[in-house]
């Protein structure tokens, strides 16, 4: 590598059609590094991921690559009003796409970008794209990382009933409705390991609203959540370099879910953030982009810890 790196905040933000729709997405760090494609979960836009969390993977090696999925933030909405409770009884007429349509839309923004292989970090449900991603086009995939995720089957990784109650909530109808929800929803998942930080979430909650608030794109990836299968059986064929990483206090997929990926996967391992709830909290990102570094380097594509 040459001795002049790139800003990290510098980043290139731009729309790309991927997999025959829109996709906003953007990079950071210097392109000759290995790239990092970071899926996020149901309803949250790219900077879900924050700003400073993709800093310190740029300063430890990787080009990042943070994107709206299908039907949130800046990315093109689809169409259809889901019925989920038909989905979850089986009736697929009102689903409006599948979780495997989004895996398609990973692989379709590579091709966008000229990326022929990637290293997977996928959070809640984008951990299940990201295990699609990897289990339909292994040769595209350097790495996954799953993170606070599980495996489809329905007897691991399920949320404490009073996170369910919460999230079934009516949606409110006002900027500042909406905003306040998301704080309580953010307090309830948080964990033991650091103080929630009410004011941070207040913040998040509020640019999300300004930057693009949509609920039916939310409930069309929601449905598409309910209906995935379980992936076990294929994830134990997989032949991909793995990592489950799981807060201890995860109330909304429970740590079994990560347990049970790392268990399905061969040679994948479990990672425990103690404390950690359901979110991405700065207090532990060193663990975590420790962990992601540790698998990367099981590949040959990464640079080990030359930095």
């Amino acid at each position: 590598m040459g001795s002049t790196r790139h800003d990290p905040r510098a980043g290139d933000t731009r729309s790309v059609t991927a997999n025959g729709i829109s996709l906003r997405c953007a990079t950071y760090g210097d392109p000759v590094d290995p790239p990092l494609l970071m899926i996020m979960g149901m309803g949250t836009q790219l900077d879900g991921w924050d700003q400073g969390f993709c800093d310190a993977l740029v300063a430890s090696g990787f080009h990042v690559i943070r994107f709206d999925n299908r039907d949130v933030g800046l990315s093109q909405r689809l169409e259809g009003t889901p019925d989920l409770a038909a989905i979850r009884r089986g009736d697929l007429r009102t689903l409006p796409y599948t979780l495997e349509d989004m895996a398609a839309d990973s692989v379709g923004l590579l091709d966008a970008l000229g990326i022929e292989r990637a290293h997977l970090l996928g959070a809640s449900m984008g951990g299940m794209v990201a295990q699609l991603v990897a289990i339909h086009r292994p040769e595209r995939v350097l790495s996954l990382c799953s993170f606070m995720s599980s495996t489809g089957d329905r007897s691991v990784g399920q949320p404490d009933p009073a996170v369910i109650e919460l999230m079934r909530r009516p949606a409110p109808a006002t900027r500042q409705g909406v905003v306040e929800a998301a704080v309580e929803r953010s307090r309830a998942l948080a964990g033991s390991g650091s103080p929630f930080d009410e004011e941070a979430a207040r913040t998040r909650a509020a640019a999300a609203y300004d930057r693009a608030h949509d609920p039916a794109g939310r409930l069309r990836q929601q449905a598409a959540s309910i209906a995935a299968a379980d992936r076990t059986p294929a994830l134990r064929g997989l032949r991909v370099p793995t990592v489950a990483i799981h807060g201890s206090d995860d109330r909304l997929v429970d740590i079994s879910g990560g347990r049970a990926l790392a268990d399905a996967v061969p040679g994948a391992w479990l990672e425990v953030v103690d404390g950690m709830g359901h979110g991405l909290v700065p207090e532990a990102w060193p663990q975590i982009i420790a962990a992601i570094r540790r698998n990367a380097a099981r590949t040959t594509a990464f640079p080990g810890d030359a930095r």
